[in-house]
């Protein structure tokens, strides 16, 4: 078992998963589903992160991150798909979004920048998936699309206004010790 967590990938394509598996055992536990249902069974507390595809047949990958969060599951979401995202995905409760094909220091990398992430408080948490989002979509969308769009505009509202409350509170730090608590996912916060 790896000191580094617990990643459960799920495909319905079971030699992506597998391959994805095979790259991330080495630093990782990992398990395996190649359905929704099957990633609903499998899933536990002990899950880290989620690996989670969003088209496959039965449960979707959006219905399975759903019930995750639906079910309190504190873990880290990376939806690893080939739908090319869009506004949809605003408020969806995924931490970070892959589009394949993924090649496998990719992959490692985002298993790696999710799994810090668990440390920061909420706030924090939740500047990450948003900003993560906003940049998804500018990389994907015309900004003149953007512009013309709602809920890309309330976006950017809740971005600018967390990282008011993150900068406001890095700045309040007397100490070295006070910055890296609001780092941490404290107990009583849950």
């Amino acid at each position: 078992m790896s000191d580094e967590g617990h990643v459960l990938v799920v495909d319905d394509e079971s030699r992506l998963a597998d391959l994805f598996a095979a790259w991330l055992q080495s630093d990782w536990t990992v398990d395996t589903a190649y359905d929704g249902d099957s990633a609903l069974e499998t899933m536990s507390d002990d899950v880290d992160v989620v690996l989670l595809d969003r088209r496959m047949p039965g449960l979707s990958g959006d219905e399975v991150l759903a019930q995750l969060r639906k079910e309190g599951y504190d873990c880290r979401v990376v939806m690893v798909t080939a739908v090319d995202p869009d506004f949809d995905i605003i408020e969806m409760g995924f931490d970070d979004y892959l589009v394949k094909p993924v090649s496998r220091d990719e992959l490692i990398q985002m298993v790696e920048d999710v799994s810090t992430r668990s440390a920061y408080a909420s706030t924090i948490q939740d500047y990450y998936a948003l900003v993560s989002k906003k940049a998804l979509l500018e990389s994907e969308k015309a900004t003149r699309e953007l512009k013309d769009h709602s809920d890309y505009q309330d976006l950017c509202t809740r971005v600018a206004k967390l990282e008011s409350e993150v900068d406001e509170t890095v700045a309040g730090m007397s100490s070295h010790d006070e910055f890296v608590g609001a780092f941490q996912d404290l107990q009583t916060e849950n």
